[in-house]
């Protein structure tokens, strides 16, 4: 066995993300459905790392939902988050995608708690507000890139020069 050093400075957060106030910044946000086409809004948040604070770079996932009244968003809940993030006031998109593309890399201020519902335990955003530190230095860790839409399976394309015959 080789040696190695401790430093405490490296030591991550463990147990989940604990009730509190975080900065934080949008690594991706997509629509999504559950298995039974129930459909939503989700946001990837990272809590970030350019601040001294808990839990940096754990990651935190807010979500919208449809009505099932009536098949919508809470119009006045994606306003808060677009407002939150510092988004233009009456800037026009022609859809969701658009909107979502906007939203990725832009720093907000979210106080979160952990609540339990129907058996489940999960971590809610209760408040969003604009970030109080504009200027992001925030260093994405690998696997952590920013994404632009929904995640799917990407089969990369491969060339014969990538082929060792």
């Amino acid at each position: 066995m080789t040696g190695f050093n401790l430093d405490f400075s490296k030591a991550t957060q463990t147990g989940g993300v604990k009730d509190g106030t975080y900065e934080v910044v949008v690594n991706r946000a997509s629509e999504e459905a559950t298995q039974t086409g129930a459909e939503y809004i989700e946001l990837d948040l990272i809590i970030r790392n350019d601040i001294q604070q808990p839990c940096q770079n754990m990651h935190v996932f807010p979500k919208v939902w449809k009505s099932k009244k009536d098949n919508k968003y809470n119009m006045g809940m994606v306003m808060t988050i677009a407002q939150a993030l510092g988004l233009e006031d009456g800037k026009s998109y022609s859809g969701l995608d658009e909107l979502f593309a906007d939203m990725v890399l832009r720093p907000a201020n979210v106080v979160v708690k952990n609540e339990e519902s129907n058996g489940y335990k999960n971590l809610n955003v209760k408040r969003w507000s604009p970030s109080r530190f504009k200027e992001m230095n925030h260093q994405f860790k690998n696997g952590d890139e920013p994404s632009f839409g929904r995640i799917k399976n990407v089969v990369p394309a491969v060339g014969d020069d990538d082929l060792p015959f």
